[in-house]
């Protein structure tokens, strides 16, 4: 007899109490729905609420279906996300937030494509924001502009981390082991066949996001960081162009000289531009300087995470 298909659910959380039971409530739902069995693994990534507790109770309620890692504290969602694939043990892995702004209705659709077409991923996008802050949502699509022009990795606008993957691409995926992960572009890098299903905006279903403005724009200067060379080009042309310009006003200054003397007026004009090109070198050295502290990361090797407890040593077992 043929065994069931199993499907991993990898769900990254921080400060989540209020919608891990939901969240595994509504999955269930969409399980009896299905002909594939599911495979639950929680990363909880250094919560301050009571996420921990619920995922043990979780997990000690439903042992056979629900795995849980918990972090020794906040490594940031990039590590939970890989936590959770390395975890992972189904033939097929999604990635789901806790807050249910991914409709859980949408996987039987993604199951059903990824087996019957030659698609090694199901992605997801939204095509609205409704509900977003106005100027996040321009930012927003400022970001995936600036990044698919100048990076050779195509970022999806308006994709989730939400998509259904083979094996194969997972296994494709946990070899990139780098320090310095934006997730959006590995998927993207790692160049297996993709389709992406459109759906709306939807509403946490409880809690706060835990993503401010400051927190996503650090986030996107990461991810320009790690697929783009082009900030360092332009720094090197910014450079370029300062020299030039310099060695131009130089000779308009010595022809002045010799035409009309040397006049001590001008000081205001001298202090802007030392004021100009010393910004404009403090900007290239925040570039490089950007790159260097990537690179200064990756080279001491560090874990990704750091696991605390898992279901296997959950504190409340008997």
């Amino acid at each position: 007899m043929k065994e069931k298909t199993v499907i991993s659910i990898v769900v990254p959380c921080y400060n989540e109490e209020q919608t891990i039971d939901l969240f595994y409530e509504e999955l269930e739902k969409v399980r009896r729905t299905m002909t594939e069995d599911f495979e639950y693994i929680f990363v909880n990534d250094g919560s301050k609420d009571s996420t921990i507790d619920k995922l043990r109770n979780l997990a000690t309620q439903h042992k056979e279906r629900v795995k849980y890692i918990s972090f020794s504290r906040n490594f940031g969602k990039e590590a939970a996300l890989y936590a959770g694939l390395a975890k992972s043990t189904g033939d097929y892995v999604t990635v789901m937030d806790a807050d249910l702004q991914d409709p859980p209705e949408l996987l039987s659709t993604m199951v059903q494509e990824i087996k019957t077409t030659d698609y090694d991923c199901i992605g997801t996008r939204r095509v609205s924001r409704e509900g977003e802050p106005p100027i996040r949502s321009f930012f927003a699509k400022q970001f995936y502009n600036v990044i698919n022009k100048i990076s050779d990795t195509e970022i999806v606008d308006g994709a989730r981390d939400y998509r259904l993957m083979t094996r194969q691409m997972v296994d494709a995926v946990l070899q990139m082991t780098e320090y310095n992960r934006f997730s959006k572009g590995i998927f993207s890098w790692v160049g297996f066949n993709t389709k992406y299903l459109e759906f709306k905006n939807r509403e946490r279903i409880a809690g706060e996001t835990t993503w401010s403005f400051w927190s996503l724009f650090k986030y996107s200067i990461d991810g320009i960081v790690a697929f783009s060379e082009v900030p360092l080009a332009i720094a090197s042309i910014i450079g370029l162009g300062s020299f030039i310009f310099a060695l131009i006003l130089s000779a308009v200054i010595i022809v002045r000289t010799l035409a009309f003397g040397n006049p001590t007026s001008g000081w205001t004009s001298l202090i802007v531009i030392i004021l100009g090109m010393g910004g404009l070198q403090l900007f290239c050295l925040g570039i490089l300087g950007k790159y260097l502290g990537k690179t200064y990361l990756e080279a001491k090797k560090r874990p990704i995470y750091i696991v605390k407890e898992t279901e296997k040593n959950n504190l409340n077992k008997e």
